[in-house]
């Protein structure tokens, strides 16, 4: 349970920060997926009202991370600001942000995936793999991968309060719309059995490709939400005994530019699946809880998924530990590593 029931749907960040002013002064943070107008600026702009020691921001265009570094420094915030430019669809460069990251600080106790995208039409990393997939989910699970030395170096400092590193995967309510398509997680239109088919019942606007093509955007987007779960069900499996929690995070329902950046079509269906639709504020503040509630400091054998700022039951695909497993696994094998609990190994 949450240290303040409270705390519901229309809590915001700015107060989420204030209440944890003690869990934010003095800390190092990283959120990725930050930029004008977003999720990412919230966070941002309220970690920064309670001083932490240092912010690093990364996103994919360096003007809009400038922008938002200029605001925290004029709010007068006392933080140290770093700003990292970061393609979460390139394991090069998810490589060379982290060797950055690990240069900018010898400590790392918040980390927030944040950073996110929803496409209708079918396009693949230069990898190969499916883009939301692999932008929503391969490039924060090789990321948080390669830090994790830094989060256990930070857990195990004897200044470190027991359970207050956390990771927070930012996911929605789309996990419930699909489980993981182990045999078709590119979408290739092959066979998958019963248990990986997405949810009986959805209307046409989720489950139709466009132009002709056997892609249905928005089952890939709730495959790669589905991800971000599990991945938090694995991360504190194999990391919760160390002091690092980890945590999925459903924020709202948020008109943000992830679904402004949709075809007419698209922005339709995402405005019909909501009857409560958050500001940025309100948004970023489930995800504050997650990052900062002290109660929150041990493995919960019940949920590692919080919205409206509560513990809540994801769908029954999006916490099953063996599906959690095999999902990491495969992880692995698209990044071509395997990881321990200080080391990446490279297996290509």
């Amino acid at each position: 349970m949450a240290s303040h029931p409270e705390f519901d749907q229309n809590t915001g960040a700015m107060e989420v920060a204030k209440a944890f002013e003690e869990q934010v002064r003095g800390k190092t943070a990283l959120v990725v997926g930050v930029s004008p107008q977003s999720l990412g600026e919230s966070i941002t702009l309220s970690l920064a009202s309670q001083n932490p020691a240092h912010l690093i921001l990364a996103s994919r265009t360096r003007s809009k991370l400038e922008e938002i570094a200029d605001q925290v420094k004029k709010s007068g915030s006392t933080a140290r600001v770093s700003i990292l430019v970061l393609d979460l669809g390139s394991q090069k460069d998810v490589e060379r942000a982290a060797k950055e990251i690990s240069g900018l600080t010898d400590r790392l106790d918040i980390m927030i995936n944040n950073a996110g995208l929803c496409v209708v039409k079918r396009e693949f990393t230069p990898e190969g793999i499916e883009l939301q997939f692999g932008a929503n989910h391969i490039g924060p699970f090789l990321l948080t991968n390669l830090l994790t030395p830094l989060l256990l170096r930070t857990a195990r400092s004897p200044t470190t309060s027991p359970g207050s590193v956390r990771v927070v995967n930012v996911t929605s309510q789309g996990h419930r719309l699909c489980p993981i398509r182990f045999h078709d997680y590119n979408f290739d239109g092959k066979d998958i059995p019963a248990e990986e088919r997405w949810a009986e019942g959805l209307p046409p606007s989720l489950t139709n490709g466009r132009d002709g093509e056997f892609y249905p955007g928005f089952i890939a987007y709730g495959q790669s939400k589905t991800a971000n779960v599990l991945f938090a069900v694995e991360l504190t499996e194999r990391l919760g005994k160390e002091g690092v929690m980890a945590y999925a995070v459903h924020p709202g329902s948020i008109e943000t530019s992830l679904s402004r950046n949709l075809d007419t079509e698209g922005q339709a269906t995402i405005a019909n699946t909501s009857t409560f639709w958050k500001n940025l504020d309100q948004g970023g503040a489930t995800i504050l809880v997650a990052a900062l509630d002290p109660a929150l400091s041990k493995p919960n054998p019940e949920s590692v998924y919080l919205s409206d700022c509560q513990l809540e039951p994801p769908a029954p695909h999006a916490s099953d530990p063996a599906a959690a497993k095999r999902l990491w696994d495969l992880s692995e094998e698209l990044v071509g590593r395997k990881f321990g609990a200080d080391k990446a190994v490279s297996v290509m």
